[in-house]
């Protein structure tokens, strides 16, 4: 498979991880200041991919990205952004309610970024590669396979399974579905931090990331919450040309709908994550 995949050799020391920023500017602020916190260091910090995505700050979100110095892969809002394409190519039911959705919050995105902006987002790469904890480690939006697969914690492993195999890797970093969780069989990890735009469906305004400690030479992750000024983002959010329901989901914790979720984490709803 033809993929621009960033080789990133051996990598040591604590490391953030997150994903779908999706415009929301003052949880990246946020997540910013754990880093800085924890003495992390921007090269140190993934993001999973979309950082564009249905809150209000799209441009500011991107240069703030940027001038952070984290690193990122695409993710399909990326793709789609960069090539001017006329949806968000977040492969969602046609006529479902997070389609109607799109229509709103991708031209409104397309809108507000400038050149200086999407000529970064050319910049980033399809996967990126590294070691750590003598663990290969490779980051993908939804799957290897397909930008836009979701992938969950319920998902059968047989569907899992090849990602590890296509990239020669031990551990799969993994964003798209917009869930925290991990799921491990024999030496194989699946790990997907959650995303830091949106709450997780769990009835709580925070948002999910995770950090890995090599600590011994091995190989540690744990999940952790963040708080950040929810509230603002949710008024931003209210100007009018962006879904109110997702507005209101920023304050709940509560997803406006459950399309795209298997029946397992639809049954989740409102229950709090244990990744």
């Amino acid at each position: 498979m033809d993929q621009k995949i960033a080789e990133l050799g051996k990598i040591s020391g604590k490391t953030l991880l997150f994903g779908g920023v999706y415009s929301n500017l003052q949880a990246l602020e946020a997540l910013k200041q754990i880093a800085e916190k924890e003495n992390i260091a921007p090269e140190n910090c993934f993001c999973t991919g979309d950082i564009v995505g249905y809150c209000a700050q799209p441009e500011e979100t991107v240069q703030l990205f940027k001038l952070w110095g984290a690193k990122s892969i695409v993710g399909n809002v990326e793709i789609q952004l960069r090539e001017n394409a006329a949806d968000c190519g977040c492969d969602f039911r046609a006529g479902s309610r997070c389609d109607g959705f799109s229509q709103l919050w991708y031209p409104y995105a397309q809108s507000k970024l400038s050149k200086n902006s999407l000529d970064f987002l050319k910049t980033l790469p399809n996967n990126i590669h590294f070691e750590y904890a003598k663990q290969q480690v490779t980051v993908v939006h939804g799957s290897y396979f397909n930008v836009s697969e979701f992938i969950f914690k319920s998902t059968d492993w047989a569907l899992k399974k090849p990602n590890f195999k296509a990239t020669n890797s031990a551990v799969i970093i993994a964003g798209h579905c917009g869930l925290p969780f991990h799921h491990q069989e024999k030496e194989q990890l699946w790990l997907n931090p959650g995303v830091i735009g949106m709450p997780a469906n769990d009835g709580k305004p925070d948002v999910w990331y995770a950090i890995l400690e090599d600590s011994k030479e091995s190989f540690n992750f744990t999940h952790h919450t963040l708080n950040y000024n929810y509230k603002l983002t949710s008024k931003l959010m209210q100007n009018g040309l962006l879904p109110e329901a997702y507005s209101r989901t920023i304050v709940t914790g509560i997803w406006d709908n459950t399309e795209i979720l298997p029946s397992v984490e639809t049954g989740l709803q409102g229950f709090r994550i244990q990744p």
